[in-house]
């Protein structure tokens, strides 16, 4: 009798699992202390951007369900209110999501699929530097309430501890990204990291994936994207072009040949364009006479605002500009996602170094221009 039935439960428990959707994934999902907080969104990707693709509203318990149908193994995004929990699924997934709202660290837990499994295991990473730095945090507020008239050494003196914590935390996320090559979850983790800090670390990493996880549309758009950059990473010949000054003589990289160029993208808009200008003239006006030269390549669109602010901040070297934004050819070709952005260029043409800042740029010309 008792074997009887134990074929029957064994039955019933094949039939349940052999009846689970394996067309659609299910998300569901708690939140506590939600607060005012009622509507939950899921976002899904399309054309490598996250938009929403469904809604519901939380029940009083704070529970939620979405039931959702993927081509392939993707990228979904849960949101409420300004709350966001990144997802990987695909379909036949029943992923658990569970967090608490009041939490500051917004630290979550997902399970019920692998690749979600992986992004729990990099949320609870992340979450441990998070603690770190929120209690970084607390100390700072405490010591400058007592000595507010210190507020800029207390800064200092907390500063190589923040350091030290993104330093570590960057490390542990390049770490666990190769551990997980093949996987979404590492691909996630690895675009979490500052493009412009880590871009040689972003190009490699495309190069190593590319076979290992095509097909994705945002993994495919990564790689290319990637690949263009690699055209401009330092130690490659820089790409040629030719734009017009503001009385449209036209002016090319090839006409500083024999010199050290700094190739200068930047706006008459952008503060920290701005900010680093009187760092530019400096460095300028000490080794013009050294084989060493600027040109200013301008994102603005407007004319005058780009003269004007080129007279307000005494930059006198050669200046142009497409007048077109972020969709000039000459910014496209050299993958400028952001302002201030700067390459310096050898007398040979080859791109020597990127994005060098105030003292920076300073000591790097003190030892090549002797």
């Amino acid at each position: 009798m008792k074997l009887k039935n134990l074929s029957l439960i064994a039955l019933i428990a094949i039939a349940f699992t052999a009846c689970k959707p394996k067309d659609s994934f299910t998300i569901d999902g708690t939140f506590q202390n939600p607060g005012t907080e009622k509507k939950v969104f899921l976002y899904g990707m399309q054309n490598s951007q996250m938009v929403p693709v469904d809604s519901t509203n939380l029940s009083e318990k704070g529970a939620f369900k979405f039931i959702r149908k993927t081509p392939s193994v993707d990228f979904f995004r849960v949101s409420i209110g300004n709350h966001e929990f990144m997802l990987i699924a695909k379909n036949g997934d029943e992923i658990k999501l569970e967090a608490d709202l009041s939490d500051k660290t917004m630290a979550y837990t997902i399970s019920g699929a692998n690749e979600v499994e992986k992004l729990s295991e990099l949320n609870a990473l992340r979450n441990t530097y998070a603690k770190q730095v929120e209690q970084l945090q607390a100390d700072f507020e405490s010591k400058v309430a007592t000595q507010p008239q210190n507020r800029a050494a207390v800064l200092e003196e907390l500063k190589p501890k923040y350091e030290s914590y993104t330093n570590q935390l960057n490390a542990s996320i390049i770490r666990f990204a190769k551990d997980n090559k093949g996987t979404l979850a590492g691909f996630y983790a690895m675009n979490t990291l500052s493009p412009q800090e880590f871009e040689a670390e972003l190009v490699k990493f495309a190069d190593e994936v590319k076979e290992e996880i095509k097909g994705n549309a945002t993994v495919d758009t990564f790689v290319k994207q990637m690949a263009l950059l690699k055209t401009v990473q330092v130690g490659q010949i820089a790409p040629s072009f030719t734009i017009n000054t503001a009385d449209a003589k036209p002016v090319s990289l090839s006409d500083f040949k024999g010199k050290y160029v700094l190739v200068d993208f930047w706006a008459s808009w952008c503060q920290p364009c701005r900010q680093e200008n009187p760092n530019v003239v400096k460095v300028y006006d000490k080794y013009k006479t050294r084989n060493f030269d600027i040109l200013g390549i301008s994102l603005d669109t407007d004319k005058a605002a780009w003269l004007g602010a080129i007279k307000a901040d005494g930059l006198n070297w050669t200046h142009v500009s497409e007048l077109n934004d972020f969709n000039g050819e000459t910014v496209k070709k050299y993958q400028v996602q952001a302002i201030p952005t700067s390459y310096l260029i050898d007398p040979n043409g080859k791109i020597v170094a990127k994005n060098l800042r105030g003292d920076e740029l300073e000591n790097f010309l003190a030892k090549t221009l002797r």
